[in-house]
């Protein structure tokens, strides 16, 4: 594809052909090589010439005491459009703008991160919806957040609960022992209510383990390239207003102040930018990839097909590589990837593509598939001349192989679905037909090997995610969903509603693919299966923490100034220091049913969640808290 193509060119390259009837109106995608119809039901980004920035090169940060700040700023996402505002998280002079800085540890070394809110206003402030649980409507010029390290096993306390909200002017201190092998990780804002709002606007950062066998150093006993040769790459998609301005909202059916329910990107960003390039040397490449967006599944693949390697997902390596010609990726899942340019002639290019097609819900109203995410050239220069390792796990100078799958002693079945209620948009998501409010939460014990069945009702894919554990798929298996409910009718929201689903598979269990056979902790969850994954909760004496631990539900100290310093900080937390309940007076009015809180914010929580991580979803309400108890 070459410079000067427009978006509208790009997407009649892919290969979409679906019509779809909504309210009367007839939206279709466009086929290739047709003229130009564009669904007048959705918002629609203005033209983006593909291919005109440079991939970014993220910042890196590490060291043992560290502090994130999350501001508001200005980023051009494109070469020809002005900067606009949007979020990120600043460390000193590193950041700011857009994302945050990538943040290497090393697993068994502890860090103390100091967490700051600095926000003053959103962007996307006219885009919160107050009726969701936990709202208030100075959140809009207030606006809380809540940094969770996506992967990490952290003390509950430090693991960014929803509900412990940092308002601005305010700061938390997270403890992150990294007891863990090296991983990819990302840290994103979880705060309850508005976390597809936060994120979406830039709350967003990679996290990476080292340990001793993947070092992140040329010459590590992988093999593997490093350095200038392994690039993280953070993948979203967006819609923008006509002025390149970020655009919360999808389709006019939505009034402007509503949660949608997902909103699919007509744009693919790379590290921030509209589909830039990258100049490669020829060599091995290592890419960690991260599905940062708020709704969608894709199947990445390059433009000529070419065979490259999976090495590794959420929680590390594989036991070998595994070559794929494509693979789907589910938001919140990472992969670890070795392309190979060798071949990649000088000025020749290859494109990082997707060709899944959008859920059905944004299908009916006219999103189409959002084909492209950037575009690799080839250059004169010699890179990474190592070759492929024929393993990753069980040789000399590498970790065990993975271990056979435990077998479970608890099998628990959770559901996944979609009710209707007098709101406009009428859907609501829930896990097990209950609200976040919820006293009937899941509570494994400690040191027990479960299997959780997760029923998925709906057609869509649910990645579905669990804080601090760990888990195996063990596979997915179709289901007669409509005879599952007409057995099983689904009662009022706020009544637990978890059937097994034994006796009505369609079909026998299909096993994971291949590249997702490792450790994770974010699965997707077809539409119309079953998911079985195989999960052991830990033991307080394995994690060196309790699990189970009660925490505070305001925040650690509060900032004196817009930026705080971390021996004052620390001086705080290790005095008591903190807000008095009424220093604070936010959390909000909730509805369906949702207890609301108390004004002073006092109270304690306890636990962790789990929960889809389609955005919208996970804002209303399809997350759940759950303990692990003694």
């Amino acid at each position: 594809m070459g410079i000067g193509v427009s978006r509208r060119s790009v997407l009649k390259g892919s290969a979409v052909g679906t019509v779809a009837v909504a309210l009367g109106a007839k939206a279709s995608a466009v086929p290739t090589g047709s003229a130009d119809i564009e669904s007048p039901l959705i918002f629609h980004s203005p033209e983006f010439e593909p291919f005109c920035d440079e991939l970014p090169s993220l910042s890196t940060l590490s060291g043992n005491e560290i502090t994130l700040t999350a501001q508001v700023g200005q980023h051009a996402f494109h070469r020809d459009f002005p900067s606009s505002p949007a979020l990120s998280y600043r460390s000193g002079e590193i950041g700011g703008g857009y994302l945050g800085p990538t943040v290497e540890a090393h697993s068994g070394e502890p860090i103390m991160l100091t967490f700051e809110n600095d926000l003053t206003g959103h962007p996307l402030a006219a885009d919160m919806d107050m009726t969701l649980h936990g709202m208030q409507a100075d959140f809009r010029a207030n606006p809380p957040t809540s940094l969770h390290l996506h992967g990490g096993v952290t003390s509950p306390e430090s693991d960014g609960h929803p509900e412990l909200l940092v308002m601005p002017g305010q700061a938390a201190m997270h403890h992150f022992s990294h007891g863990q092998e090296a991983a990819h990780l990302w840290y994103h804002d979880h705060a309850m209510g508005i976390t597809r709002l936060n994120v979406y606007a830039g709350l967003i950062g990679n996290y990476l383990i080292r340990d001793e066998f993947d070092t992140g150093k040329l010459g590590n006993p992988l093999g593997l390239p490093a350095e200038e040769f392994e690039i993280p790459l953070i993948l979203q998609e967006k819609i923008f207003t006509p002025t390149g301005a970020q655009n919360g909202r999808s389709t006019i059916l939505i009034p402007e102040g509503s949660w949608e329910g997902g909103a699919v990107g007509d744009v693919g960003l790379v590290n921030g930018k509209v589909w830039p390039e990258l100049s490669v040397a020829r060599g091995l490449y290592r890419f960690r990839i991260v599905n940062a967006s708020s709704a969608s599944v894709w199947n990445l693949h390059f433009s000529n097909m070419m065979t490259f390697w999976v090495i590794g997902n959420d929680a590390g390596m594989l036991d070998a590589p595994v070559a794929v010609n494509a693979f789907r990726c589910a938001p919140g899942e990472r992969y670890d990837l070795l392309v190979d340019f060798t071949g990649l002639s000088e000025g020749s290019t290859v494109e990082l593509r997707n060709d899944e097609a959008p859920p059905l819900p944004a299908a009916v109203i006219g999103e189409v598939t959002m084909p492209l995410f950037c575009r690799f050239r080839g250059d004169s220069r010699r890179g990474f001349t190592g070759g492929v390792p024929s393993q990753l796990r069980g040789g000399r100078r590498q970790r065990d192989v993975l271990a056979p799958l435990e077998q479970p002693t608890v099998i628990r079945t959770v559901t996944v679905s979609q009710q209707l209620e007098l709101r406009n948009p009428p859907a609501q998501m829930t896990l097990n037909n209950l609200t976040f409010s919820t006293t009937d939460v899941e509570r494994p014990r400690q040191g027990t090997v479960e299997q959780w069945n997760i029923v998925n009702t709906t057609p869509d894919p649910h990645p579905i995610h669990l804080h601090l554990v760990n888990f195996r798929i063990l596979g997915r298996t179709p289901m007669r969903t409509l005879e599952y409910l007409i057995r099983h009718p689904q009662p009022v929201i706020g009544n637990k509603w978890t059937p097994s689903p034994d006796g009505f598979e369609a079909g026998p269990m299909i096993a994971p693919a291949p590249w997702e056979a490792g450790m994770k902790d974010t699965v997707r969850v077809d539409g119309g299966t079953v998911t079985r994954i195989i999960v052991r909760f830990p033991t307080e004496d394995e994690l060196g923490f309790d699990p189970d631990a009660m925490f505070d539900r305001l925040p650690s100290a509060v900032m004196t100034s817009a930026v705080m310093t971390s021996a004052v900080m620390t001086s705080a937390v290790m005095t008591g220091g903190g807000m008095t309940g009424g220093d604070q007076a936010h959390q909000g009015n909730g509805h369906h049913g949702m207890s609301n809180h108390d004004a002073s914010n006092t109270g304690r929580l306890q636990g962790y969640v789990w929960h889809c991580h389609l955005l919208d979803h996970e804002d209303h309400d399809m997350m759940l808290p759950y303990r692990i108890v003694p």
